[in-house]
């Protein structure tokens, strides 16, 4: 087996085209990783990742040329350059298609179309400032969780309801936890706030009526797991 696949590496990869695909491969790469870092959402923008996109293209560019007519062989172990980054740590689904871009240019650019390669990464990076510009996909509702410990003498079924209906669209209770060998429960929301809704005015309404203890409102609903 080891044998067939050394046969079919192309061993007629003159030097200067070797490293003028490597050249545009890295350019485009480039391209496409200062996008990244302009594009990307400040809490989520990784150095490492940038690294990532300047070398994938170049790696897959690389395997293209050694692999010569063997398309197969070469996308299979292009394709494990977009497996590898995330190994170490969940990527979001933006950073994967970010990797995939990269590597089809790298294959572009092995397959020395760097024409087509150059126009896919120059539309892509376009279509990213644009989708970044205008929110594409960005949710109007606003989805929040929300944790409030209140004593326990406070009965709170239905206690904060009508704060709840003055600054939500829709509420809902949907976990009780008792702390402190009981002296204290804590009260978990899933809830829509009105678009006009003042978070500051909100908090302080409910610490007014929980006794001034400790109120959580998860600004991502999405990421205040329960």
């Amino acid at each position: 087996m080891l044998s067939s696949f050394m046969q079919s590496l192309n061993t007629d990869i003159s030097p200067v085209m070797a490293v003028e695909t490597i050249a545009v491969s890295f350019i485009l790469g480039l391209m496409i990783s200062l996008t990244y870092m302009l594009t990307a959402e400040k809490e989520n923008y990784s150095q490492s990742f940038c690294y990532t996109l300047v070398i994938v293209p170049v790696a897959a560019s690389i395997v293209i040329q050694l692999i010569g007519n063997s398309i197969a062989s070469a996308l299979s172990i292009s394709g494990a350059f977009a497996l590898i980054r995330f190994r170490s740590e969940p990527g979001n689904p933006k950073n994967i298609s970010y990797i995939f871009a990269t590597v089809a240019v790298g294959l572009a650019c092995g397959l020395g179309y760097y024409i087509y390669g150059l126009v896919f990464t120059v539309f892509l990076c376009l279509l990213m400032f644009v989708l970044t510009r205008f929110n594409f996909g960005n949710r109007r509702i606003m989805d929040r969780k929300l944790k409030i410990l209140i004593p326990e003498n406070l009965d709170y079924e239905g206690v904060f309801d009508d704060i709840l209906k003055k600054f939500t669209i829709t509420h809902e209770l949907v976990r009780v936890t008792t702390l402190d060998l009981g002296s204290i429960y804590e009260l978990d929301y899933k809830l829509v706030m009105k678009q006009n809704g003042k978070t500051k005015e909100f908090i302080d309404e409910l610490r007014c009526r929980n006794g001034n203890l400790s109120v959580s409102l998860y600004l991502d609903g999405r990421k205040g797991e329960f």
